[in-house]
């Protein structure tokens, strides 16, 4: 999953390949499977569970949906929605979209459904065979929910598909009925020889981490070889950009695709020898990207044109995933419930070691400018250099903090400051460990990801690791690597354990980059965001910074301020002058209303804390050689 997507310029259009063709997905086609694949093979029409999704009323944003179960254990049946989401990590309540639900018997009777939860309708009476049907409202279109309207059916599979507890293992088809016949159907689910509307998966846990849409999309795709197989990438792209803009972007995927690959020394072995990536670029869809086994749903609102490629950083960040958790993956996440919360202290390797690599392939792929990039790097290490949050918990710990935070939503206020998200956190620790490694040992991140990888992620076995690992692993595998135990305790104590961060001054300048203050001059005071004006009184929008100068002075979030430096504040223009107007070190009053009436206080602005990182040649100094050396191993070259 990404948490925040980093802008790229736009570049020339480009044409692909030959080997970056159109490929028409409404043409029945046939996959190169891997060995573990070719160990679990299509169910044929009488599966012991089918499902067919039709999609009569998608004006409506409505899906009618049945499952037949087959040869089923006497007694009654259980049939669940999910709780959770592959990538998700707090409780999403998919049951509620659910409604006009029946079952029947293979000849064609009702059976009684009985419930005594909100997540799952219990059937009686059967003869073996359930046949389970349900209408399914969906209009939210991102990694996590469903959309369904007259331009597609975007669908997590969580969100959309009930199924009958106790038979996981059982093999699986799936028949879609597409709305609109120039719907193609992309997926990573296997194709059935000969329909380009019926797929199947080997189980359950595969069927629910394959997100599927259907419309009139783009199609690119391309070849790659790695370990001596040959494998497909395949870019779905449901979007109004014109053909010649969708053919660019594939160029870029390209290029970044085999960045990654480089970095991790091959490439997975997709289990149908196929990856999907699933973009809807759509005004009606939410920012997102999530990530899956051999595939990615990414997600924006804005067309590749209007987005000038941005999309590009969603679409590295996710690819990194079919090594980093889908194959090297948290002990915690595998198997996946999805019937409750799944956390894991190690999201700041899994996601922030992601989010580290994910702007850093673009930049070495020769698709982002260096100081783009280090604007980028600069606002990560800032956030996490400068947030309070660090004092009450370490990355290990806001991992485990994922359940409250990963679009999860609650009634009662909560204190912002005390949470840094593990994204930033996990890739500030990245970069410490990767000028660290180069610094003292002759080595880098790439080297220590390909040691996990080795160690963790090339071996699967029924489309799960053989190895998940624990976070004593991952400190492991760094000893290993550097053959320095004592060096990864305190690397593990200091910064992922603790909280703790190393001066990264020293370790930016080996690559001739100096790590300085935005803006000294501008002052600080602990908090900016106002709210109000016109009718209103302006109210502080945010939790000062513990510490600062407006904390210091008592102030929170929803006090009013009524002046600042004896000027009136009446607007949220009126507020931002104000702070424009205030230096660093002068003392200036400040007025304002809180649940126990008016009040007032000095306060002292210090200096802005913000830090930015810039090339040594843009401070005025002069690169060495070793320091040009330095910045092409780990940067690339311009």
């Amino acid at each position: 999953m990404l948490d925040t997507a980093r802008p790229l310029r736009q570049f020339p259009p480009m044409h692909l390949t030959s080997t970056a063709r159109l490929f028409a997905l409404a043409t029945p086609f046939l996959l190169a499977t891997t060995a573990l694949a070719q160990r679990a093979k299509d169910p044929g029409p009488n599966a012991p569970v089918t499902y067919e999704l039709s999609f009569e009323h998608a004006a409506q944003r409505e899906a009618r949906i049945a499952v037949t179960y087959r040869d089923l254990k006497p007694g009654a049946v259980e049939f669940r929605m999910a709780r959770s989401s592959p990538g998700r990590y707090a409780i999403h309540e998919f049951a509620k979209n659910v409604y006009s639900v029946s079952a029947r018997d293979s000849a064609g009777r009702d059976l009684r459904i009985d419930r005594s939860d909100p997540y799952s309708w219990r059937v009686s009476g059967h003869d073996g065979t359930v046949t389970f049907a349900y209408t399914l409202y969906g209009d939210r279109g991102d990694g996590t929910y469903s959309q369904i309207d007259q331009t597609h059916a975007h669908l997590n599979m969580p969100a959309t598909l009930i199924w009958a507890t106790g038979y996981d293992d059982r093999p699986i088809r799936v028949t879609f009925r597409p709305a609109d016949p120039k719907w193609k159907i992309a997926t990573q689910l296997a194709p059935v020889s000969g329909s380009a509307t019926t797929f199947w998966a080997p189980h359950l846990q595969y069927l629910l981490d394959s997100p599927t849409e259907l419309s009139d999309h783009h199609v690119r795709e391309w070849t790659i070889t790695s370990g001596g197989k040959t494998q497909t990438i395949r870019l779905a792209v449901h979007s109004a950009d014109t053909p010649e803009t969708v053919d660019a972007y594939a160029e870029k995927a390209k290029k970044v695709v085999a960045e990654q690959i480089r970095i991790f020394g091959a490439a997975p072995e997709f289990d149908f020898g196929t990856y999907t990536f699933i973009a809807d670029y759509v005004p009606q869809i939410s920012g997102d990207g999530m990530e899956h086994r051999n595939s990615t749903i990414i997600s924006q609102p804005r067309t590749l044109a209007a987005g000038k490629f941005a999309q590009l950083g969603t679409l590295s960040h996710e690819f990194i995933h079919a090594w980093n958790v889908e194959r090297l993956r948290p002990a915690e996440l595998e198997p996946f419930d999805f019937t409750q919360a799944d956390p894991t202290p190690s999201l700041w390797f899994a996601e922030g070691f992601t989010q580290y690599y994910g702007p850093l392939a673009i930049r070495r792929a020769g698709e982002m400018p260096l100081d783009a990039y280090l604007a980028s790097l600069g606002g990560t290490l800032d956030f996490i250099v400068n947030i309070s949050a660090r004092r009450y918990g370490s990355p290990q710990e806001m991992s485990l903090r994922a359940p409250f935070v990963d679009a999860a939503a609650s009634i009662d206020p909560v204190n912002e400051r005390i949470f840094a998200s593990y994204y930033p956190y996990g890739a500030v620790v990245a970069l410490a460990l990767d000028l660290t490694l180069r610094q003292r040992f002759g080595s880098d991140l790439d080297a220590y990801m390909r040691h996990l990888w080795k160690r963790h992620g090339e071996a699967q076995q029924g489309f799960a690791p053989v190895k998940p690992y624990t976070p004593a692993d991952l400190e492991a595998g760094l000893a290993e690597l550097t053959r320095d135990p004592a060096f990864a305790k305190q690397f593990f104590d200091a910064y992922v354990r603790g909280s703790d961060l190393p001066d990264f001054a020293p370790l930016l300048a080996q690559a001739g980059l100096v790590l300085r203050p935005a803006d000294a001059s501008r002052a600080w005071i602990g908090a900016t965001s106002v709210t109000g004006g016109g009718d209103e009184p302006v109210h502080l929008a945010e939790i000062p910074v513990p510490g600062s100068p407006l904390y210091a002075a008592g102030l929170t979030r929803g006090d009013t301020i009524t002046a600042l430096d004896g000027k009136m504040i009446a607007t949220p223009a009126d507020w931002r002058i104000a702070l424009a107007a205030m230096k660093p070190g002068q003392p200036v009053a400040i007025t304002f209303a809180n649940r126990a009436g008016p009040g007032s206080a000095t306060i002292t602005p210090a200096a802005d804390p913000k830090l930015a990182i810039v090339t040594l040649e843009k401070a005025g100094g002069e690169l060495t050689e070793a320091q040009r050396a330095f910045r092409r191993a780990w940067l690339g070259a311009d």
